[in-house]
């Protein structure tokens, strides 16, 4: 069985070569086996790695994603612009996301993850994130105590 990752590379080399209408079959066969939407439009390196199998991730069409990228399950990387626009989310090479974490941009805008840079399970990002950085969500608060019986 082919593993969604080398589905999703399939499905995109498919489509920059022209052939969409069969990279479109390929994304929907990755999507009802790994819970997916991983659109053809992006640009993939061929190393890319989804922890559990990518399950519940989605990533927009305009997402380029450099060499040795680690991406867990549930992830989302979102652009706030349509596909036709220059905005980009550009993830260079040697980063990890971990499960469960938002990427999205700025209206209209792009947004770079820098090379090495960590970003934390259930971390919203919507700014550049520098080189070899770690980002992490905001420690929880409890907005209302329970009741004791």
């Amino acid at each position: 069985m082919l593993r969604p990752e080398q589905l999703w590379r399939l499905s995109s080399r498919l489509h920059h070569s022209g052939h969409l209408r069969a990279a479109r079959a390929v994304k929907l066969l990755n999507s009802a086996i790994y819970h997916n939407s991983l659109d053809p439009a992006a640009i993939v390196a061929d190393d890319l790695w989804f922890g559990h199998h990518g399950f519940g991730t989605v990533i927009h069409g305009n997402v380029t994603i450099g060499p040795n990228v680690r991406i867990w399950h549930g992830v989302t990387i979102a652009v706030r612009a349509s596909s036709t626009m220059p905005a980009r989310v550009v993830i260079e090479e040697d980063v990890m996301i971990g499960a469960n974490s938002v990427v999205v941009t700025p209206y209209e805008r792009g947004l770079v993850i820098g090379r090495g840079a960590r970003i934390g399970a259930g971390t919203v990002v919507s700014q550049d994130v520098p080189r070899g950085a770690t980002v992490v969500s905001q420690p929880p608060r409890i907005l209302q105590a329970g009741e004791d019986d």
